[in-house]
């Protein structure tokens, strides 16, 4: 922790807050807020576009954040505590993706280990012009180094994460990495629109009541066949009316890139990355679905979650070969952006994105 200069514009930065005994890390610009849960897998709260007021990530409908210390869990799940504690927002899922499995004598839990350990912070730059900080944590049932550096500069409506995993233990090591960010009205409604560098959409196995679609589709993600075999354009989002539960991986990047675009506000999500680490982004719809727990009908959000991984079960992503892995001491290390954008249509491909004011 350490005392931020006092400003009143351009980027600042403070650890020095805490938010219902949580340490939190505050970032901002004159168009960006961050908000980061160090204590609670630096799960980012907040993402807020500041010249509007909107903040893109959505927020569970069952309450605010709540501090594991506060909690007394009525029957342990199976899945783990991640739905328990689970506020919203953007989480890293690693070294799992999404159900349960078992990996050299480790349970994994829903979306793995970091979500629920607190990262040590470091504010490593903190100017008028830029600000950073670095976030670090060890896992605790595999033996991995996760670092990450935070960014945001003056100007630029964007967040710039720069982020190493090293292998700390004496053997190789399988993993699957993601980035689970969920969004929630307004940014959210009937009229928004997904744009992606992918060119196949692949159906999760997983069957629910609610899904559009049935069987082992791949299909391109404009023209899925549905339940009765319309053709279903997944990328145009469901209203706030609609009852829909689909998951879909989307793969075969052109680039490492989405937007999520909402037309009546010309206002818009992207995220950019290297498709060389993460090959393929989970397409997660939950609108007034699941009908089962948590949910109950509650939700209505969409994420999108570059993984490097599918599908979401580490051992299943071991089997078609899509997992990554570490010798002992090697390092994985990728960069990328995410930032609210100001647009008449959805952006097509990276270099039509603009963070500008």
């Amino acid at each position: 922790m350490r005392q931020a200069i006092p400003r009143n514009n351009g980027c600042r930065i403070s650890d020095e807050w805490t938010y219902r005994e949580q340490r939190v890390l505050v970032m901002e610009n004159d168009l960006l807020r961050i908000v980061v849960l160090l204590d609670k897998g630096s799960d980012i709260v907040t993402f807020e576009h500041k010249p509007t007021g909107i903040d893109a990530l959505w927020k569970a409908p069952w309450g605010d954040i709540i501090s594991p210390g506060k909690h007394i869990t009525t029957r342990p799940r199976a899945e783990g505590n991640f739905s328990d504690f689970h506020e919203g927002g953007w989480q890293e899922c690693f070294p799992n993706g999404g159900r349960v499995c078992e990996y050299r004598g480790a349970e994994m839990g829903l979306h793995g280990e970091v979500y629920g350990l607190p990262w040590e912070c470091r504010i490593v730059e903190d100017s008028r012009e830029r600000v950073s900080a670095e976030l670090t944590v060890r896992t605790r049932r595999t033996p991995f180094l996760i670092r990450k550096t935070l960014t945001i500069s003056d100007g630029l409506g964007s967040l710039e994460i720069a982020e190493t995993v090293t292998n700390e233990g004496r053997y190789p090591m399988e993993f699957m990495w993601g980035h689970h960010p969920a969004f929630g009205a307004p940014l959210l409604s009937g009229d928004t629109y997904v744009t992606t560098g992918a060119r196949t959409a692949r159906l999760d196995p997983g069957e629910d009541p609610d899904s559009r679609f049935s069987g082992e589709t791949i299909a391109p993600p404009t023209a899925v066949p549905g339940r009765s075999g319309e053709p279903i354009d997944i990328l145009r989002t469901p209203g706030p009316s609609d009852v829909v539960s689909d998951m879909f991986y989307l793969t075969d990047l052109d680039e490492g890139f989405y937007a999520l675009t909402n037309m009546s506000l010309g206002l818009g999500f992207a995220m950019e990355f290297d498709p060389a680490v993460f090959g393929c982004i989970w397409y997660w719809i939950a609108c007034n679905a699941p009908r089962g727990a948590p949910f109950h009908g509650r939700s209505y959000t969409v994420a999108l979650e570059p993984f490097t991984s599918w599908p979401a079960i580490l051992t299943h992503a071991i089997e078609n070969g899509t997992q990554r892995s570490l010798d002992p001491g090697e390092s994985l290390s990728t960069a990328f952006r995410a930032g609210m954008f100001h647009a008449e249509s959805p952006p097509q491909s990276r270099s039509e994105l603009r963070y500008h004011r």
